[in-house]
């Protein structure tokens, strides 16, 4: 038996076991000698019964070390399982048998092992790299004693046509394998350096431990020799019968999965998810390869385990695929006819266009739909209700010959306008998921989003189309302009929107598009969240979920078809013929919100006379900057503005206020909500100005501390989770009385359907029954007003006191010479210092300490509101979020604040 002083094993768990062997790589009678880290014997010896056994496989080069913590998490009474973590022939601390085991030799010596130790089920296979196709060769070749697999970064399938990853490329060159894998320690090496964090230096040595001197490493040097790299390998039959098997696999699974590996890739991710439709799946952004080590995956694995067991009554057993689900893939849909007849709403929910269809066929049909302004002033290009209805269905034509279809995940990288207009519905109309990662999320942010979504076709500008040739982006692509052949070439573009239009035309010139609607809980679009918290999140939304937003959004603000809109942000561009809303993007960067000028703003809506505007509050502090340069004209149409929206970050009254003198016709609301659910509550500046009285007046109990964004629109609900003494909200029991803080909780029929491959995120954010979590923290007031105060994630737990950020924030803010405010927390948690980091105006020179007459007016400020500041510094600007600049990064302050309080140099923040 093997023993030895191995960092996070207990050596009660390492074994040895002989076992006969029936592989055809050994003779008659070979036995072979392996060693484990089990469980077992230590779980009987605590009294505790297994509910299971996890049979762990290790890839190459690492050994059963990797799961220890599935071992000891295992071990305890709070979800005992027996934990077999296994050696590979040729591995670890395992014989070494001086023979070449092939996959198919692998899959059998599994089989021998767990034959040996009499494995009876219910068992839940768990494997790594090439142990993961090891280990769904075994659970496919014993259905009845498997319960259950789980994944991490492996791969059954290499697409025709692609190349193995360049790491596993270089190992299997003739002038490097030898010496990479086995006369030297290099590949070991190369592969520990993937771990994200680095590992400990005595986590290093351990996985280097059985592996000391070239003659323990030729099973490393074998397993590389024996990647399937083409059909000509000798292995590759072993591998496609593993693959091909996944799809009739019909016991639950849970993938985890580094997106940050460069050898497993999301593209295998994406292969396994078509193969296992039903699984969990949850990618650990930032994680790499060695996702075991990046990560705690014990927990997500036992409540994974806990789930399963819970849903199939007293224990596991296999499930049958649900209804109208096929082994191979989503949810199946019929087949576009675009000659059968007239589209038909599903299941008596209108779809998404339904108004824009109803527009087409009616009086309104000539009449302009969509518009894009020029950087003169003047309309560009426009589309009227029947020419979009026309080009979409067209275009829908021609996708569909292209391969898209239901179920097609479509990255949209297209400027808001006519061309994103048209592309859109008409992917919607197909059934395609549309993947919409705007520029907003910055290069790094764009990129994570367009990788995790793995889309299947690209259709984007130019410079979209070159981001994804150099970032190495998924999926066929398809540019929205004819592109010279040189340039087609150059960027992988296959078609363009303009050739698949033409070829569409031709086979559907009537109106409408033709064939049946998507049913309406099927998959619509991954929208993405800001990332001003982490990275950002693809929400997926259904085609029942998108058209309740659109519902509630035409009712809660009066907005129906005929309504012409200036959209300042880029989603609502999307929504607006959802709307009926004649719709027109202003001329400025939609990526960038304050760079919308007054007279860019005047001059949309001077294009279509609007009646709404819809514009973060970034950008409406630029139009009150650039008003100087507004002509009469322009301000005589933007004083017939009826509605104006402002969401996405706090709305000052005071700015509101300035606004309105803009608009003096309008009405001023700033809808609360999220991505994963728009609008949840609505308030009009009136309603804020009432608040704000009560709150003074303290006539209405709650009111106050926070800003107020109204009450919840028809449909929805709004409670709260108390926030403990630590600043998190540990309950689980949504409260709705008056001024108690906490997480806000909201339920609609628009919150969102999941988090796209975020299996731990949905499952915290819907833990509370029939809520979704929101992370904002606020309190409800006597009069059923919503305050919202900030993120959990700000909260500052400060001696003897639980700080939110926003009410003392505002109260800064209404300085003459602060522009934005933050509070952030320095310091240990319960400890930590209250910092107020204020935007200075005009801006300061440089970061650093505030001047002292600053300082004692922000500390009299937020003394006021309630708050204790112990240190002021001031920033020319604060760090925003790409998308909105209106969120402000404040734990990227409170990183910065500590170092400067620490005596640092203060740079940029």
């Amino acid at each position: 038996m093997v023993t030895a002083d191995w960092p996070g094993v207990d050596p009660e768990w390492s074994r040895d076991i002989d076992v006969a062997s029936t592989s055809a790589a050994d003779g008659p009678g070979t036995v072979r000698r392996w060693h484990l880290l089990d469980n077992g014997a230590q779980l009987t010896r605590r009294g505790l019964t297994p509910a299971g056994t996890l049979l762990c496989v290790h890839g190459n080069p690492t050994w059963s070390y990797l799961w220890r913590s599935l071992l000891a998490a295992g071990s305890g009474p709070a979800h005992p399982w027996r934990v077999v973590a296994v050696d590979q022939l040729d591995m670890g601390f395992s014989e070494r048998t001086g023979t070449f085991r092939r996959l198919e030799d692998r899959i059998n010596d599994l089989g021998d092992l767990t034959a040996a130790l009499g494995l009876d089920g219910p068992v839940v296979t768990v494997g790594h790299d090439w142990g993961g196709v090891i280990s769904l060769g075994w659970a496919e070749a014993h259905p009845q004693q498997l319960a259950g697999v789980v994944l991490t970064n492996t791969a059954v399938h290499q697409p025709a046509g692609t190349p193995v990853p360049p790491a596993l490329r270089l190992a299997l060159h003739p002038a490097v394998h030898r010496w990479g894998t086995t006369t030297s320690d290099a590949f070991l090496r190369v592969t520990h350096a993937l771990a994200h964090p680095p590992l400990a230096a005595d986590v290093r040595r351990a996985f280097m431990a059985p592996y000391r001197g070239a003659g323990r490493r030729a099973g490393v040097g074998h397993f590389v020799a024996d990647i399937p790299a083409d059909a000509s390998h000798p292995s590759f039959p072993a591998l496609t019968r593993v693959a091909e098997g996944l799809r009739g696999l019909r016991t639950p699974a849970l993938m985890l999965w580094g997106p940050r590996d460069p050898i497993f890739s999301d593209r295998y991710l994406k292969d396994l998810i078509g193969r296992l439709p039903d699984a969990k799946v949850h990618r650990f952004e930032g994680a790499g390869h060695l996702v075991a080590e990046d990560r705690d995956i014990a927990a997500p694995v036992f409540e994974w385990l806990a789930e399963c067991v819970r849903a199939n009554g007293d224990g596991l057993q296999r499930t049958a695929a649900p209804a109208g689900r096929s082994a191979g893939g989503p949810a199946a849909h019929p087949t576009l006819d675009l000659g059968s007849g007239p589209l038909k709403p599903g299941a008596g929910v209108p779809p998404l266009w339904a108004p824009l269809t109803e527009l087409a066929a009616g009086p309104a049909a000539g009449d302009t739909a969509v518009a894009e302004m020029g950087t003169d002033g003047s309309i560009a290009r426009s589309l009227s209700w029947r020419e979009l209805e026309q080009n979409i269905a067209a275009l829908a034509a021609g996708l569909q010959g292209a391969g898209v279809g239901p179920g097609s995940r479509v990255s949209l990288m297209v400027p808001p306008g006519v061309d994103l207009t048209v592309v859109l519905y008409a992917c919607l109309r197909l059934g395609a998921v549309v993947v919409v990662a705007d520029a907003g999320l910055g290069t790094r942010g764009l990129s994570r989003a367009v990788q995790g979504a793995t889309p299947d076709f690209l259709i984007g500008i130019d410079k979209a189309l070159a981001a994804a040739a150099v970032l190495g982006w998924s999926g066929r692509r398809i540019s929205v302009r004819d592109l010279p052949a040189a340039r087609r070439r150059l960027l992988a573009v296959e078609t363009s929107l303009a050739a698949l239009a033409r070829r569409g035309a031709g086979l559907s010139p009537e109106l409408p598009c033709q064939g049946p609607a998507p049913a309406p809980d099927a998959p619509a679009a991954v929208l993405f969240t800001s990332g001003s918290t982490g990275p950002a999140k693809g929400v997926l939304y259904t085609h029942r979920q998108l058209a309740a937003m659109r519902d509630t959004v035409a009712e809660t603000l009066g907005i129906a078809p005929g309504a012409r809109l200036v959209a300042g942000f880029a989603p609502f561009a999307l929504l607006g013929p959802a709307l009926g809303a004649v719709s027109v993007t202003p001329a400025m960067d939609v990526t960038v919100p304050r760079t919308l000028t007054a007279s860019a703003l005047a001059d949309a809506a001077a294009a279509i006379d609007a009646t709404v505007i819809f514009a973060s509050p970034a950008a409406l502090r630029n139009v009150l900057a650039t008003r100087a340069g507004l002509s009469r004209a322009g301000h005589d149409a933007l004083g017939r503005v009826e509605l104006l929206l402002s969401a996405g970050a706090p709305v000052p009254e005071a700015l509101l206020a300035e606004v309105q003198r803009l608009l003096p016709r309008a009405s001023l609301h700033t809808p609360y909500g999220m991505t994963e659910a728009l609008p949840v509550t609505d308030i009009s500046l009136e309603q804020i100005r009432a608040a704000g009285a009560d709150a003074a007046a303290g006539t209405v109990a709650g009111a106050g501390n926070g800003v107020c964004v109204g009450r919840p629109v028809r449909g929805a609900r709004a409670a709260i989770i108390p926030l403990a003494a630590d600043g998190t909200a540990p309950g689980n029991e949504p409260v709705t009385e008056a001024g108690v803080t906490g997480e806000i909780l909201v339920s609609a029929p628009h919150v969102k359907d999941t988090y796209d491959r975020l299996w731990l995120t949905q499952r915290e954010s819907v833990r509370t029954a029939g809520w979704h979590r929101t992370g904002d923290v606020g309190h409800l007031d006597a009069a059923g007003r919503l305050w919202v105060e900030g993120r959990l994630v700000h909260v500052v737990t400060a001696p003897g006191a639980v700080v939110t950020p926003v009410g003392a924030e505002q109260a800064i803010e209404r300085l003459d010479d602060v522009g934005m405010a933050a509070i952030v927390g320095v310091g240990p948690s319960g400890t930590q210092a209250v910092v107020a980091v204020v935007e200075t105006v005009p801006p300061v020179r440089r970061a650093g300490p505030a001047a002292p007459q600053l300082a004692g007016r922000v500390r009299d400020a937020a003394r006021a509101a309630g708050v204790s500041v112990s240190a002021v510094l001031a920033v020319p600007s604060q760090p925003t979020d790409i998308r909105h600049n209106a969120k402000i990064d404040r734990s990227r302050l409170s990183r910065w604040a500590t170092a400067v309080l620490a005596g640092g140099r203060p740079g940029t923040p």
